[in-house]
C-alpha cells in the first residue's frame, strides 16, 4: 500500500488543492467506514502484529498510536480508524455553534520538508448536528478503539468572558460526552482568535474547574478529560498547566497542537497559520519532555506533532509518553503509517509499559 500511495495516489492528491485532497481522503474513509463487512475484514487482517494493549485512564488501547483531531473534524468516517490500524481516533474539534472556519485558501503543503500549515479555524456542523449523528452509531461497547471528542471553543463568544466561555465548553460537553469514550479540551489552536490565552492559569483553571464539576455530574458517569495544549510554552505557562491539570483531576494532556514558530528551514512557510509535519517534531518533543519530567510522570501525555515513521513515534514514548496520534504524516505518507508505526513500536524494547 506505501508504494501505491508513494508513486500513484499521492502525486494525483499533490496536484489538488490540499483542502480538496483532504475531503476526498475524508470521503474514501467515511465510504470504507459504512461498510461493515470490509471495515470487519480490514480489521483483522491490518492489526499491527505484536501490538500490546495499552491501559490507560480507564480505557483499553488496542496499540498506542492514534488518529488525532483536526482529521475528521464532523465524526463522518471515524468508524474507519481501527481498520487502518490506529488504536484509537479523535474527532473534531467541534465547537458548541456551527461555524465555517476562515476563508480560504487555509491549508498549505511544503513537499520539501514535509510541513504543512493551516488556518482552518475550526469549522464543522456545531455539537448538536455532530451529536446527533454519533447517535446514529454503534454504541461504546461494540467499538473496536476508544473514541475522543476533541471540544473547542465557539468563534463569537469573547475569549475575555470566562463564564461565556465555560457556558460555551459546557454546552458542548453535555452533548457530545455520552458519545465519547474521552473528551479533549482544545484551547491550543492558533486559528481562533484569543484562544491560547486560556491556556493562562486563572482562565484554565476557571474553565476546567466548570467542565470537570459538570463532567462528575454526567448521567452514566465522568469520562476521562484530556488537555490539548500549543508547543509554543515557556516552561513557567508548563509548569502552571500541570499544576492546574493535576488539581481539577484531569486525565492527562496531549502535547501539542500546531506552532506559530517558524524554525529554520521553513523561512518559505506561509506566515499565518499553524505549522505541522516534520518541522513540529523537534519542538512537541521538547514539550512532552518537560511535562514528563517536571510531573515526575505522574500526569499522562499523549505525544502528537511531526511523527511520519515508527522511529518518530518512538522517541516520543521514549521522553515518557504513554500514546502518539498522527495527522499530518499520513499525507506524505499515506494510509499505511498508523499500521506500520505500531507494528515498528510493538518490535522496541519498551520499558514504558
Amino acid at each position: 500500500m506505501g508504494l501505491l500511495y508513494d508513486h500513484a495516489i499521492r502525486p494525483l492528491l499533490f496536484r489538488m488543492d490540499p483542502e480538496r485532497a483532504h475531503a476526498l481522503g475524508l470521503r474514501g474513509m467515511a465510504a470504507l467506514g459504512a461498510c461493515a463487512p470490509l471495515r470487519a475484514l480490514l480489521e483483522r487482517s491490518t492489526l499491527p502484529a505484536g501490538a500490546r494493549p495499552i491501559e490507560l485512564a480507564g480505557l483499553r488501547f488496542p496499540n498506542a498510536v492514534g488518529l488525532a483531531a483536526g482529521f475528521d473534524k464532523e465524526a463522518v468516517a471515524w468508524r474507519a480508524a481501527a481498520a487502518l490500524g490506529f488504536g484509537h481516533v479523535e474527532v473534531g474539534t467541534v465547537t458548541r455553534l456551527g461555524q465555517p472556519g476562515n476563508p480560504a485558501p487555509r491549508m498549505f503543503r511544503y513537499p520539501a520538508i514535509r510541513g504543512v500549515v493551516n488556518r482552518l479555524g475550526f469549522p464543522n456542523d456545531g455539537a448538536e448536528a455532530v451529536a446527533r449523528r454519533l447517535a446514529k452509531a454503534p454504541p461504546r461497547a461494540s467499538r473496536a478503539i476508544p473514541l475522543g471528542i476533541n471540544l473547542g471553543k465557539s468563534k463569537v463568544v469573547d475569549p475575555g468572558d470566562t463564564e461565556a466561555v465555560a457556558q460555551d465548553y459546557l454546552a458542548s460537553l453535555r452533548l457530545l460526552a455520552p458519545h465519547a469514550d474521552y473528551l479533549t479540551v482544545n484551547i491550543s489552536s492558533p486559528n481562533t482568535p484569543g484562544l491560547r490565552t486560556l491556556q493562562d492559569r486563572a482562565p484554565l483553571a476557571s474553565l476546567l474547574g466548570h467542565l470537570m464539576a459538570a463532567n462528575r455530574a454526567l448521567e452514566g458517569g465522568a469520562r476521562p478529560v484530556f488537555l490539548k495544549i500549543a508547543p509554543d510554552l515557556n516552561p513557567r505557562q508548563l509548569d502552571d498547566i500541570l499544576q492546574v491539570v493535576g488539581e481539577a483531576g484531569l486525565a492527562g494532556i496531549i502535547a501539542t497542537n500546531t506552532t506559530l514558530a517558524r524554525p529554520p528551514g521553513t523561512e518559505g512557510c506561509e506566515t499565518q497559520g499553524g505549522l505541522s509535519g516534520a518541522p513540529l517534531l523537534e519542538r512537541s518533543l521538547g514539550v512532552v519532555r518537560y511535562l514528563c519530567r517536571a510531573s515526575h510522570g505522574r500526569v499522562p501525555v499523549i505525544g502528537c506533532g511531526g511523527i511520519l515513521s515508527a522511529a518518530d513515534a518512538g522517541r516520543f514514548l521514549d521522553e515518557g509518553a504513554r500514546l502518539v496520534q498522527l495527522y499530518s504524516g499520513l499525507i506524505f505518507r499515506g494510509p499505511s503509517l498508523a499500521r506500520e508505526v505500531a507494528q515498528g513500536l510493538s518490535v522496541r524494547q519498551r520499558p514504558w509499559v
